[in-house]
């Protein structure tokens, strides 16, 4: 089970920083990326770290994986970067804490596929949609390799919930009437013609039934779809979805200076958790 006093505690390591995780702010993000290694190593069967450089400048996506034996392997990743001067909590200090724990939980579990949890770096702008992406280095590198990927998991904004009437947004009105108007939920996110992963990880997470939790497919032009890592994979044609909070739908503090870990929902965070760790031990 997910710790939350842990959960607390990677948050207020990644969030409560001497500067923020900005790109301009290479030490801080290097420090970082050093806390989510250190954490890696004490449970994976092994870590790496993926250097690229950028305007002259190193940056780091920081790996680990569980189930080496098996061939294939299934990606799970959240980006540690932040937008600009800010805390960064629940974009993406959630998701990367989500990693930090399903490590964790995933020590000395029986596997079916190879799982590499993926720390990735610059998902913010500027670099946003570029080939400058950690996700996109990390991707490309799959392929080039030959590497057999099974799919991949997007850990973006998992942390906060609100029960609110009108608390919950969506691109198109409509959807209101399928979904509700409450922020009370986690969503997984697809694309058509999804691929066999996202449909059995769906599946997986709904049975798992570890927190109220909604299914939303669409096309790619749908604004938020693809606000996300997860957005390379299916680049080189891998099967992706992403996790979410639905982000700026719900969360008005998105890219903005009170998007601070008070404003997270802990015990809801870690049911989230959950249910990805309880899908990836059985799919």
């Amino acid at each position: 089970m997910p710790d939350t006093v842990v959960i607390k505690a990677h948050l207020k390591a990644l969030t409560k920083t001497p500067k923020y995780r900005s790109h301009q702010n290479i030490d801080q993000l290097n420090q970082t990326a050093d806390y989510i290694r250190s954490v890696f190593k004490k449970y994976a069967d092994s870590v790496f770290i993926q250097e690229y450089t950028v305007d002259q400048k190193i940056y780091k996506n920081v790996i680990c994986s569980f189930g080496t034996q098996n061939k294939k392997r299934i990606i799970a990743g959240a980006h540690y970067d932040s937008c600009g001067e800010q805390e960064g909590a629940d974009d993406n200090a959630s998701g990367v804490t989500g990693l930090l724990e399903l490590a964790r939980m995933l020590k000395g579990q029986k596997l079916n596929h190879r799982v590499d949890l993926v720390a990735y770096t610059l998902e913010e702008p500027p670099y946003f949609r570029t080939e400058n992406m950690g996700s996109y280095i990390h991707a490309k590198w799959l392929k080039s390799n030959k590497i057999e990927v099974y799919g991949m998991l997007s850990l973006e904004m998992i942390g906060y919930f609100k029960t609110e009437k009108k608390s919950q947004s969506y691109p198109l009105g409509i959807l209101s009437w399928f979904y509700g108007n409450k922020g009370d939920y986690i969503t997984l996110v697809k694309k058509f013609s999804a691929g066999k992963f996202a449909n059995s990880f769906t599946s997986g997470f709904k049975k798992a039934n570890t927190i109220l939790t909604k299914t939303f497919s669409g096309p790619t032009s749908l604004p938020g779809i693809d606000f996300s890592d997860h957005l390379n994979y299916w680049k080189f044609g891998y099967s992706a979805l992403m996790i979410t909070d639905t982000s700026f739908y719900r969360n008005k503090n998105y890219h903005k200076v009170t998007d601070t870990m008070e404003t997270l929902d802990i015990n809801r965070m870690a049911k989230v958790i959950d249910g990805v760790f309880k899908t990836l031990v059985k799919i």
